[in-house]
């Protein structure tokens, strides 16, 4: 074969390569806007509601989901539905306790290899599946008047921190951002300030007003209740 020959030989497979990969990226947006139009649809018109999320691993066993159980029952009697991630461990405890107290249990589920399958608890027209990640956390930050952080792992901090520096670069308005577990959290706190803060003023001491940590349901539902009795709840519907 000529050298001529194999260079018409690969031109032609790029060009087939190149034409297979615009065809997929137009299917890809269509899938896209597919997931943002039916969440958009489905979550226009619950209410104000909070979202609670933390670890998929969390046994029913485990302190943390007894009292994931316990805020989200609490939530509901202030009126307020709970949204999670739909999955077991945390988002299971805490579609539990929004079913006990009879209100709004919402699912956004995502769809993974692993550790990921909707809980009983959500509520039947309120369960919603994601292939991608960006579009799940648009729901989150779109329909929810605050966030409670359980201990939890990549997930968990991926979902926080967006929201946080969504907040401090004021592309959301301010809403209240809960971490409930001292034990777990206050390492991590630790070291935001003395390494973002002191250390190398990556971040403004303000900065860490935007979240509060607590340790019971009473202060967390407390931090959500009084944050909304200074400023105008905006129910999103």
């Amino acid at each position: 074969m000529t050298k001529d020959s194999e260079d018409r030989i690969r031109k032609a497979f790029a060009q087939k390569d190149l034409e297979e990969i615009k065809a997929r990226d137009s299917w890809h947006l269509f899938k896209i806007m597919s997931e943002f139009v039916e969440g958009f649809e489905k979550l226009s018109r619950i209410g104000p509601c909070v979202s609670i999320f933390g670890s998929a691993r969390t046994k029913p066993d485990n302190k943390y989901y007894i009292l994931a159980e316990e805020i989200a029952f609490k939530l509901t009697q202030e009126g307020y539905g709970v949204i999670t991630g739909g999955g077991p461990g945390i988002m299971e405890a805490a579609n539990k306790g929004a079913r006990r107290g009879k209100g709004k249990s919402v699912g956004l589920n995502i769809v993974l290899p692993f550790e990921q399958h909707p809980n009983e608890f959500i509520d039947h027209d309120k369960s919603i599946y994601f292939d991608y990640f960006y579009v799940r956390k648009t729901m989150f930050l779109k329909y929810s008047q605050g966030f409670i952080g359980m201990p939890g792992g990549f997930g968990t901090m991926d979902e926080l921190f967006e929201a946080l520096t969504l907040v401090q670069t004021s592309k959301i308005a301010q809403f209240p951002i809960v971490l409930v577990g001292k034990g777990y959290w206050q390492g991590m706190v630790d070291w935001i300030k003395k390494d973002m803060l002191e250390s190398e003023n990556y971040i403004h001491l303000e900065d860490l007003d935007l979240f509060k940590i607590v340790d019971t349901a009473d202060e967390a539902v407390k931090h959500i209740v009084d944050f909304y009795s200074k400023y105008l709840l905006k129910p999103n519907f």
